[in-house]
């Protein structure tokens, strides 16, 4: 387990081998979810990286005047 300090600004710095675990650049941007007894950073991804993340077939249909 990794532990990191807050500092007076309130900043903390991301271990580098979780940094590198999960591929985080600086300037990219995480998500802070507050839960009870934890915080959470969760990487923000791109919408571009969330094409194709379905697994299966489109069975989506639009309605004709839609398209």
């Amino acid at each position: 387990m990794d532990v990191t300090t807050v500092s007076s600004k309130y900043q903390v710095v991301i271990p580098k081998r979780v940094r590198e675990q999960f591929g985080l650049s600086p300037g990219q941007q995480l998500q802070v979810i507050a839960l009870p007894g934890r915080i959470e950073l969760v990487p923000s991804l791109a919408p571009e990286a969330l094409r194709g993340f379905l697994q299966g077939d489109n069975t989506f249909q639009r309605e004709p005047d839609r398209l």
